[in-house]
């Protein structure tokens, strides 16, 4: 698959793939005789995994951390690497209880604003011409 299609089907630009595998946050993407990029079941792994953290909010350095540790394979990196993800679970949970909170406060917001239209409109309603 090339990148254009990867680029489609992941909805993820492919500047944004070029970018992860020139930083290191993708391993290097096999090329064919022509030079174009040949994505493997693999990397499109890879790319989903790293996507799907930077959407949360997973900052790069992170990301290259924990990347590195896996390309590395050896199983004394699994503790750190489990560290790694641990930390930021924490974190993740510490923003989704912030923004529940949040919400909650939309949410009485909202609903003061539906009262007060609704008895705008009942009032509207009850005048009498």
């Amino acid at each position: 698959m090339n990148i254009s299609k990867v680029a489609e089907e992941m909805n993820i630009a492919p500047s944004t793939i070029r970018y992860y595998e020139r930083i290191d946050l993708i391993p290097p993407i096999t090329r064919n005789k022509a030079g174009v990029r040949v994505f493997s079941e693999q990397d499109l792994k890879w790319i989903d995994f790293i996507k799907c953290m930077r959407t949360v909010g997973l900052p790069l350095e992170i990301l290259k951390e924990y990347t590195s540790l896996v390309r590395q394979g050896a199983d004394e990196a699994l503790e750190k690497r489990r560290e790694i993800l641990m930390e930021e679970r924490k974190i993740l949970l510490k923003k989704q209880e912030e923004m529940a909170q949040v919400l909650q406060k939309l949410d009485k917001k909202i609903n003061d604003y539906e009262g007060r239209l609704a008895s705008k409109e009942t009032a509207m309603k009850n005048l009498s011409y």
